[in-house]
């Protein structure tokens, strides 16, 4: 008899206020704040510290019994003086956790009585509050949150439109970010990109701690998000009233283009299209050669992984474009399943494979690793490909992993893989087909060392 799950073992997510975290690290001069206990910033900080390997500070207001009983409001505003007093921010990333959001803190005036209490003719750090409740929702949808309130707080409207294009990445990794601001750059096309963690979290040594690490997008670059001629924005399942662009556009008439991750020839093919547009500039000839490259590796590679059975999970975004990916290189992706619950999962999925029905692929959305096992069991797949968090599964079962995405703390260099356009592309393919090889070679009782 199956009996009905009552709870949640190894979820196939992270908290929401994680999400936030990351993104207000992406702000020059910013200090990420939790409005809630410690111990969430310890776990975060945690979380974060192991796949990028770089020291992050994130304050708190440090609930503690009495704080949930009366409330926050003096733990946070003690909080908020003592961070900018020590750290000289110019920006605080205030993120809401379970606890204040459950007995209910009214965060925008406990911060409106702040700035009356301590206004005393010195400067005071940009207040940016997000809502970010664990109980609902994902770390992406904290990290979209955090992005759109900063544009929300931020943004204004200059006299004149100008020939500035505002890109909204999504969760990526400081790999991509720098590889998307070298493709604008040379469509010399002007652009305020956010968030910009690609130094923050992946920086060189310090001489001396940095308590605010430098690099991140300027206060005042994200202020002229308003005057921009259009957006990009990163995210199949991102819907406009959740997003940094949507509000752009409903706010100051910005043009919001909203495409899925561009992993893949085709996903890829459709953003360089769009920059060759907005920048009125043709491909330089270097993505042109990537993508030349890319074709002659998908023929080369193509006798190993043809028809090869594959289950991919993370962040609904990075499942959507991995399915489109997979199946455009010849591998089935027999299960496609996220944690996060936004509904969009199977409908997006559809868009970008129209014969969804007549193919072996499920689709689940709200699912933990014990789901997502039991599923593995029956179909079977060649390998796994998701963050590091399948790693129990994978061992258990004796199922490769292929890492990608976010968090991969068991292994190293995570911050420096690449997974979209043609150059992240290639180097998704390349391992993949590597894999294969390496489990055949492995199985292989000869141990031939000629492919």
């Amino acid at each position: 008899m199956k009996h009905a799950k009552t709870a949640t073992q190894n979820a196939c997510k992270l908290c929401n206020p994680l999400g936030a975290c990351l993104a207000f690290r992406g702000i020059e001069k910013c200090v990420p704040f939790l409005h809630g206990s410690q111990g969430c910033a310890t776990y975060i900080r945690r979380y974060l510290i192991s796949h990028y390997k770089e020291p992050i500070d994130i304050a708190s207001s440090n609930f503690n019994e009495e704080t949930a009983v009366f409330g926050g409001s003096h733990n946070l505003q003690l909080g908020l003086k003592n961070v900018t007093q020590q750290y000289k921010p110019e920006v605080i990333g205030l993120a809401t956790t379970c606890l204040s959001e459950t007995i209910g803190d009214d965060v925008p005036m406990i911060l409106r009585e702040y700035k009356k209490a301590f206004r005393n003719g010195s400067p005071m750090p940009v207040m940016i509050h997000a809502s970010t409740p664990s109980y609902q929702g994902s770390h992406i949808d904290g990290f979209h949150a955090a992005v759109r309130a900063t544009v929300a707080t931020l943004a204004v409207k200059g006299a004149e439109r100008q020939h500035t294009v505002n890109i909204f990445p999504n969760m990526i990794s400081p790999a991509d970010i720098r590889y998307i601001k070298e493709i604008l750059e040379a469509f010399r096309l002007p652009n305020m990109l956010l968030p910009d963690y690609s130094k923050t979290l992946d920086g060189g040594p310090w001489g001396e701690y940095h308590r605010i690490p430098p690099g991140g997008t300027p206060a005042s670059t994200i202020a002229s998000a308003g005057s921009a001629s259009a957006s990009i924005e990163f995210g199949a399942t991102l819907e406009a009233p959740k997003s940094a662009a949507g509000y752009l556009e409903s706010a100051f008439g910005v043009t919001r283009h909203h495409m899925g991750l561009p992993i893949g020839v085709k996903a890829s093919d459709r953003f360089f299209a769009l920059v060759e547009e907005l920048s009125g500039q043709p491909v330089p000839e270097k993505y042109e050669d990537e993508r030349r490259r890319l074709i002659d590796a998908y023929a080369d590679g193509h006798k190993y992984i043809f028809e090869k059975r594959a289950i991919v999970y993370g962040e609904e975004d990075l499942v959507i474009a991995m399915t489109a990916f997979l199946l455009e290189i010849g591998i089935t992706p027999v299960l496609c399943a996220s944690g996060g619950k936004s509904g969009l999962l199977k409908k997006k999925i559809r868009e970008l494979v129209p014969d969804l029905d007549e193919g072996e692929i499920k689709i689940r959305d709200g699912v933990d690793f014990v789901d997502i096992e039991d599923e593995a069991k029956v179909l079977k797949p060649d390998f796994l490909i998701g963050n590091s968090k399948g790693y129990t599964m994978s061992r258990k079962n004796n199922i490769p992993l292929l890492r990608i995405g976010f968090p991969i703390h068991d292994r190293f260099g995570g911050q420096r893989l690449h997974h979209l356009g043609y150059r992240g592309t290639q180097e998704l393919f390349d391992r993949i087909v590597n894999m294969v090889i390496e489990e055949r070679q492995n199985a292989s009782s000869i141990g031939y060392t000629y492919m």
